[in-house]
C-alpha cells in the first residue's frame, strides 16, 4: 500500500462545522444530542440532516438517503468535518452507491469505527483520503471521559508528526519486539475480514495493520486472524497492533489469554506486534488514529511507542 498524497485535507478548527451522519444503524435522538452537547463545549458546531433519524428496519433510513446524506456532507463548503453517529451495520451497502468523484473532489476530515471501518478502508484505498479511526458522536462524544482529546486534535488540528499517548494507558504491551515502519491501516477486524473475496478488498501491503474488535469469543478471533493469513493479508506488513479487544473472552475462567491466541497467528511474521492501544470499542478514551498516514512502531520489553510521522491534515 501506497501513502496517500498527504495532507490533502483541511484542518478542523475551534469553530468549524462538524456535519454528523449515520451511514449504518440507526440512532437514538437523546444519544445524538448528548453528543452534540459535548462537541458544542469542545469549541465545534454539529450539524445533522433532520433525515438522519429515519430508520429502516435496523438501518438509518433507506441506502439512498445514507448515501445522498454522505455525499452532501462531502460536498457543503460549510462542513469542515464529518463525523459518523454510530456504527453497527450497514455501510457496505453504501460501497456501490457512492458517487467516489464527489468525495475525491471535495477532501474532508472523515471519522468513525466498527461498521464504518468499511467505509474508512475504502475511502483510503480507492479516494486516495487519509480517514480517521476514532470517536463517534452518539457513542463516545455523548459519554463522560469518551474522547482522548490529544490524539483528536493531534490528528484532526494539523500536527505534522506526534506520537499516540500511551503513558499510563492500562492493558497496552508488547507481544513481539522490533521496530517498523508503514502505512497506518486497518480498523475493525471483523469487517476487515468481511472484505475479503470482494472488489471492495482490503490492501495490507507494507501497513502497520491496527487490528480491534469487540465481544468476540478467542476463536472467533483466531478464526479471523486465519482468514486473513490464508488470504495472504499477514504476508507484507510491517507491524501489527491490536486494539483494547473489549470483551473479547470465552468465559471469566478460561485458562488461556487472547494473547496466546492470536500470538498463534501473528507471533511467526518477524514484524513487531503490540496489544491493547484503545481506538475504536473502548472502555474509555478513545484514540484517532489516522489511516493512511506513515507511523511507525517501536515494542521493546513490553513498551510499545506508536508515532505519526506525517501530519494528515493541513492548515492552509
Amino acid at each position: 500500500m501506497t501513502s496517500p498524497t498527504v495532507p490533502r485535507i483541511t484542518a478542523l478548527r475551534p469553530g468549524d462545522v462538524v456535519g454528523i451522519v449515520a451511514p449504518a444503524s440507526n440512532i437514538k435522538r437523546e444519544d445524538l444530542e448528548a453528543g452534540c452537547a459535548n462537541l458544542r463545549r469542545a469549541g465545534y458546531r454539529p450539524f445533522y440532516l433532520d433525515s438522519i433519524f429515519d430508520q429502516d428496519l435496523y438501518f438509518a433510513g433507506s441506502v439512498q438517503r445514507r448515501a445522498r446524506e454522505l455525499e452532501e456532507m462531502f460536498e457543503r463548503d460549510d462542513v469542515r468535518a464529518i463525523v459518523c453517529a454510530r456504527g453497527g451495520y450497514g455501510a457496505n451497502y453504501l460501497l456501490e452507491k457512492l458517487d467516489l468523484g464527489k468525495i475525491r473532489s471535495h477532501p474532508k476530515i472523515f471519522v468513525g469505527y466498527s461498521d464504518l471501518t468499511t467505509l474508512l478502508t475504502h475511502f483510503a484505498d480507492e479516494a486516495d483520503l487519509v480517514t480517521f479511526h476514532g470517536p463517534m458522536v452518539a457513542k463516545d462524544w455523548a459519554h463522560e471521559d469518551g474522547i482522548d482529546l490529544f490524539s483528536w486534535r493531534a490528528a484532526l488540528a494539523g500536527a505534522t508528526a506526534w506520537e499516540v499517548n500511551l503513558e499510563g494507558v492500562g492493558g497496552v504491551t508488547g507481544l513481539i519486539d522490533g521496530a517498523a515502519e508503514g502505512i497506518l491501516y486497518g480498523g475493525c477486524l471483523s469487517l476487515l475480514v468481511a472484505s475479503l473475496g470482494t472488489p471492495y478488498e482490503i490492501r495490507t501491503e507494507e501497513t502497520i495493520l491496527f487490528l480491534e474488535d469487540v465481544a468476540a469469543k478467542p476463536y472467533q478471533i483466531d478464526r479471523m486472524l486465519m482468514q486473513l493469513k490464508l488470504a495472504g493479508k499477514l504476508d507484507d506488513v510491517h507491524g501489527v497492533v491490536f486494539g483494547e479487544m473489549r470483551d473479547c473472552v470465552q468465559a471469566a475462567d478460561q485458562g488461556y489469554t487472547l494473547k496466546e491466541v492470536v500470538l498463534r497467528i501473528v507471533g511467526d511474521l518477524g514484524v513487531p506486534v503490540a496489544y491493547g492501544v484503545p481506538s475504536g470499542h473502548v472502555s474509555s478514551k478513545n484514540i484517532t488514529l489516522p489511516i493512511g498516514a506513515r507511523a511507525g512502531l517501536k515494542v521493546s520489553g513490553g513498551k510499545v511507542s506508536l508515532a505519526i510521522l506525517e501530519g494528515a491534515v493541513t492548515s492552509a
